[in-house]
């Protein structure tokens, strides 16, 4: 014979907040592993960012460091020495 137990509604609704419990869990989870992911994406990307940034800086300021150096080399060799230079100069008499 089955006897009707009285606590059958607490067990049930034990087990349902029991459920309740492990999906809210089960989602934090996944949105806490979501946002370290969504954390290191933009993370990755700021520090190639900066790295890249640097790069380019550092090519720049080479390119413009030999560019003055061969421009200024360039112009030793074509200036001309003030002891070679004849004035010609006329007299203005009144």
């Amino acid at each position: 014979m089955f006897f009707f137990n009285p606590f059958l509604p607490l067990a049930a609704l034990r087990i349902a907040s029991l459920k309740t419990t492990s999906s809210f869990l089960l989602i934090l989870l996944i949105k806490s592993k979501l946002l370290r992911l969504k954390g290191g994406l933009i993370g990755g990307f700021v520090a190639l960012t900066l790295i890249s940034g640097l790069i380019v800086s550092a090519t720049i300021a080479g390119g413009s460091a030999y560019y003055i150096f061969r421009n200024k080399k360039s112009d030793e060799d074509d200036v001309i020495n003030p002891d070679d230079v004849i004035i010609n100069t006329d007299v203005v008499s009144s």
